[in-house]
C-alpha cells in the first residue's frame, strides 16, 4: 500500500519526549500523538500550517506522554483516545508527575477507548491500533504502511523499562516480537524517546530483542 501519511516528530520537554503530528498532506487532516511536557509549542505549528487535528492519541498513560492532554483537549476540541487498561494510570498522572519532581497536572478521561485492530482515519490514510503491553498494561502502537509509532515499547537499540507499576518484561518482549517485528522490515519506527529506526535493523541489532519467535516465522 502507498505510504500516504507523513509523521513529524518534535523532541520536547525535560525528559526529551517525542510528540508527533501524523498528517495527510493533501487534506491537512492530522492527529496529535503523545502531547508531552512542553508540547504547547505545537499549537503554533498547527495554526501556522492550517492543520486540522481530529484526535489526540496516547500510546500509554505515563505522565510525560500525557502531560498536555487537557491543554490540547480544550484548545483543539477534538477527542482524546487511550487504551482502557491505562485509565487508572491516566487518572493518577498528577501523583506520578509529583513523584518525579514535576508540577502536578491532570488529564480528562478519554472520550473513547482504543481497541486492537481499530483504524483511526487521518484524511486519506489510517493508523491501525496495535496493543503492545509490557511497558504499561494499555500500551499501544500506531501503524500505517511504512511507519509505526511505538511509544515506550521499542526504541532504537533499546526497549521500554518495565520496573514501573504495571510493567512486565516478558509481556513487553512478546509485544515486540509478535506485533512490531511482524511488520515489514522497511517500516520506520518512531519511538517515544530518541531517534527513529527501522524494524529490520532492530530485529538484527537490538540487544534486548532480536528476531522473531518460531511461531511467527
Amino acid at each position: 500500500m502507498e505510504n500516504i501519511l507523513r509523521v513529524e516528530s518534535f523532541q520536547i520537554g525535560p525528559l526529551e519526549n517525542n510528540s508527533f503530528l501524523v498528517i495527510d498532506p493533501e487534506s491537512r487532516e492530522t492527529v496529535l500523538v503523545d502531547p508531552g511536557m512542553g508540547s504547547e509549542v505545537l499549537s503554533k505549528v498547527i495554526a501556522e500550517r492550517g492543520l486540522r487535528v481530529t484526535a489526540i492519541l496516547n500510546t500509554h498513560a505515563h505522565f510525560d506522554h500525557t502531560y498536555n492532554n487537557e491543554y490540547f483537549r480544550q484548545t483543539l476540541g477534538c477527542p482524546l483516545l487511550l487504551h482502557e487498561s491505562d485509565l487508572q494510570l491516566l487518572r493518577d498522572m498528577s501523583h506520578h508527575a509529583a513523584l518525579f519532581g514535576f508540577p502536578p497536572r491532570t488529564s480528562p478521561d478519554p472520550d473513547a477507548f482504543l481497541k486492537p485492530g481499530q483504524e483511526i482515519r487521518v484524511g486519506r490514510g489510517a493508523l491501525r491500533v496495535l496493543h503492545t503491553p509490557g511497558h504499561t498494561p494499555g500500551g499501544v502502537s500506531f501503524a500505517a504502511p511504512g511507519l509505526v509509532i511505538t511509544g515506550d515499547t521499542l526504541f532504537a537499540q533499546s526497549i521500554g523499562r518495565t520496573d514501573l507499576p504495571g510493567g512486565d518484561y516478558d509481556q513487553l518482549v512478546e509485544s515486540i516480537r509478535t506485533a512490531l517485528y511482524a511488520l515489514p522490515e522497511s517500516t520506520e519506527v518512531y519511538p517515544g524517546h530518541g531517534p527513529a529506526t527501522l524494524i529490520g535493523y532492530e530485529k538484527r541489532h537490538n540487544p534486548f530483542v532480536k528476531g522473531l519467535p518460531a511461531h511467527v516465522l
